[in-house]
């Protein structure tokens, strides 16, 4: 009988945990929906997260990213459509 309840607790939890995960991914999929929508509508804002991943990326590239650099830019997945 405890085994079995042992079970069912477990089940419990683990159904707990999926709706909860499944919540957050809701959420961070709607929050990259936002950022998209507003990436569309905004060019500046677009330009300056292009730059901002050009700055991460920059540190285990071999390039360094300046405002002329299309070696950076070739080496790297462009954000534009």
């Amino acid at each position: 009988m405890r085994g079995l309840r042992g079970k069912v607790v477990g089940a419990e939890k683990a159904a707990q945990a999926n709706v909860i995960r499944r919540r957050e991914e809701t959420t961070a999929a709607r929050s990259l929906l936002d950022t998209a929508k507003a990436m569309e509508s905004k060019t500046v804002a677009l330009r300056l997260k292009e730059l901002e991943t050009l700055e991460s990326s920059s540190r285990w590239a071999t390039c360094r990213p300046t405002t002329a650099s299309t070696e950076c830019s070739n080496k790297l997945v462009r954000l534009k459509p």
